[in-house]
This record gives structure tokens, C-alpha cells and sequence, in this order.
């Protein structure tokens, strides 16, 4: 099997572990959320973090993966912004109603590809912009409902699009950059991420919802769904850095919002959540630009490879290292990324990111 071959077959399986992981651990932080009343999102992802880190320093000691030590400097600062990033996002639902907080995750696409065009001189062609648009049109319309603007929610949103979209960008430039596996990234990172928000969170959570972590009633129940959403964050957090190791991070933002679309699909289905033909037609929509997308995405892809196939035996010894790199994304976390836990803290506002 060529590398060609094998690269596509883990982007697929990276693509879709990130999608069932993602999907699963919104069913599961829904029952806990909504059901139960446990509604401290923030120190919630604290504590994935916190078991992503002790899962992964178990694979470690059964040599799963080996440890890669670099510029501890650039991950702290990593891992800090990561962690700052959820806080900013989960304030912004807090602050602002749910259709401007999906106007916010919207946003971090168009976001993603100014700062990769102006920093990085990355060029994205007319068909892959065309379905940017179509998808994010059809997410618009199947998720975004009121838009109430104030000030300090505003400004909380502009800050959680931005640092989203330079941590999803540090998540591929350093993994290519340090030629770290998203495995030995998200190893080093996780410890700062975690403490960032176990230090915030309770903060936070008692801004946002009137109450106390600590004086939470942990019933057997709510012990149950807190340990299977931990473990399945494991998967979560690993799929995010994968995905956006192996693509970049559009891609990964728009696989974020095919999830969207299949949350509010599978809450249809399986919890009889309302369900209206705006809702039908925007995933419809939505679908359509992935394709596009996918299809606009791949086709480019195999340009540059037969256009690099051309170029390299016409290069002579003397010049330069014929080595062309053809990356999906260069320059580029979270929707991760870091991965996001989902910032709800009220029923009415319930897996609705």
C-alpha cells in the first residue's frame, strides 16, 4: 500500500473517530446536563482534560507512543491558550443568546482563513470559498434563531473566534513545525489546558449558573454519566489534534459543523427534540457545502500531487532538496483544537453548539 494510500485511510479514520466521539459525548453530556442538572460545563472539561492527561501518561508507561520533549515555552503557551479559548466560549453562550453564540462559531471559519491568508499566504481557491459559504449558509439556517446584541458579550465572542482560531492554527504549526505526532502534542499540552481550567472553572460555572460545583448532589447517576463522559473525551480530545494534525484547521471546523448537523439529526431521532423544516432545510444545505467542499478539497489535492510528480524528475542533483512538501492545511483545535465540551448550562440552551 503506498503512503499515498495510507495517508488518506488515516485522515478517513481520523475524520471519522472525531465525528462518533463528538456525537457520543454530546448524548452523553445532554442526559448529565439537561436530565441530572449538572450544569458546570467548564470545570467538566477540566476534568477531560485531567483524564485525557492520566489516560495518555498510561500509554505512555505501555509504550503506546514515545515521549518527544520540545520548546516547552511555545506549549504552555499552547496549552494555556487552549484553555483560555473554552473559558472565552463558554462565557459567550453565557453572556449572549444561542443564535448569536452560533453566529460566534460561525465565525471561526471565515476567521481562520483571513489570518491564514494574511500570516501564512495560504491561497484558498473560488469553488473551496463557494462552499465555505454553502455550508456555512446552511448551518446559519438550520441552528442560528434570535440574535440579541449588548457589549460585553459582543466583545466576549470577538475574543473566544480569536483565540479559537490561533490555538486551532498553533495545534498544525507546531505538530509540523517540532514534527511532533498529535499523540506526544496533546501529551505535553493537556496539563496546562487542564489546570488553566481547574483554576477557572468553578469561577466561571458559578458566574454563569448561581451555584456551586462542590455543593453539587453527586448521586450515583450523575457520578456515572460524569466518569462515561470523561472517557469518552479521551477519544475527543485525541480526534481533534489528529484531525487537525493530518488537515487543517477549516477542515476541521467544517467537520465541526457536519456534527452540528448530526446532534440536532440524532436529538430528533433518539430524543424527540423539536424538529422544524428550517432545521431539515439547513442541514440539507449544510450537506450540500460539505460535499463541495470535500470533493473541491480533494480534487486540488490531487492537482498539486501530479503537478509535484512532473517537477521532480526535471530537477538536477545540483539544485536544491527536491523534497516538495504538499500539505492539506499548512499553517493552521478545538470547535477544540482543542476539543469543546459543550457550553450549556441551561435546558433552553442545550446542545444547540
Amino acid at each position: 500500500m503506498s503512503e499515498s494510500h495510507k495517508f488518506q485511510l488515516g485522515t478517513i479514520g481520523a475524520l471519522s473517530l472525531s465525528v462518533v466521539s463528538s456525537v457520543s459525548i454530546v448524548i452523553c453530556n445532554k442526559a448529565l446536563i439537561s436530565t441530572l442538572g449538572f450544569t458546570f460545563a467548564t470545570t467538566l472539561t477540566s476534568w477531560h482534560l485531567l483524564v485525557t492527561f492520566c489516560s495518555l501518561h498510561v500509554a505512555l508507561w505501555m509504550k503506546f507512543f514515545e515521549h518527544k520533549p520540545f520548546d516547552p515555552r511555545a506549549v504552555m503557551g499552547f496549552g494555556v491558550l487552549n484553555g483560555i479559548s473554552i473559558g472565552l466560549l463558554n462565557l459567550s453562550l453565557g453572556f449572549n443568546s444561542v443564535g448569536f453564540y452560533q453566529m460566534t462559531k460561525l465565525a471561526i471559519i471565515p476567521c481562520t482563513v483571513v489570518l491564514e491568508t494574511i500570516f501564512f499566504r495560504k491561497k484558498f481557491s473560488r469553488k473551496i470559498q463557494f462552499a465555505l459559504v454553502i455550508l456555512l449558509l446552511g448551518v446559519g439556517i438550520a441552528t442560528v434563531t434570535d440574535l440579541q446584541l449588548n457589549m460585553l458579550g459582543s466583545v466576549l465572542s470577538l475574543l473566544a473566534v480569536i483565540t479559537t482560531c490561533v490555538a486551532q492554527i498553533m495545534t498544525n504549526t507546531i505538530q509540523k513545525k517540532y514534527k511532533v505526532s498529535s499523540t506526544q502534542l496533546l501529551y505535553q499540552s493537556c496539563p496546562y489546558q487542564a489546570i488553566t481550567l481547574f483554576v477557572t472553572g468553578p469561577f466561571l460555572d458559578g458566574l454563569l449558573t448561581n451555584q456551586n460545583v462542590f455543593a453539587f448532589k453527586y448521586t450515583s447517576q450523575v457520578v456515572f454519566f460524569i466518569v462515561l463522559s470523561c472517557l469518552i473525551s479521551v477519544s475527543v480530545n485525541f480526534s481533534t489534534f489528529l484531525v487537525i494534525g493530518k488537515t487543517s484547521p477549516v477542515t476541521y471546523q467544517v467537520l465541526g459543523h457536519l456534527k452540528t448537523c448530526l446532534v440536532l439529526a440524532f436529538g430528533y431521532l433518539l430524543l424527540k427534540d423539536a424538529f422544524s423544516w428550517r432545521n431539515i432545510l439547513g442541514i440539507l444545505v449544510a450537506v450540500i457545502g460539505m460535499v463541495l467542499y470535500s470533493y473541491y478539497c480533494t480534487l486540488e489535492t490531487q492537482q498539486k500531487a501530479a503537478e509535484t510528480s512532473t517537477q521532480l524528475p526535471q530537477m538536477d542533483e545540483n539544485e536544491k532538496d527536491p523534497l516538495i512538501s504538499v500539505e492539506n492545511g499548512s499553517g493552521l483545535k478545538s470547535d477544540n483544537v482543542v476539543p469543546k465540551a459543550d457550553p450549556v448550562w441551561n435546558s433552553n440552551k442545550d446542545f444547540q453548539a
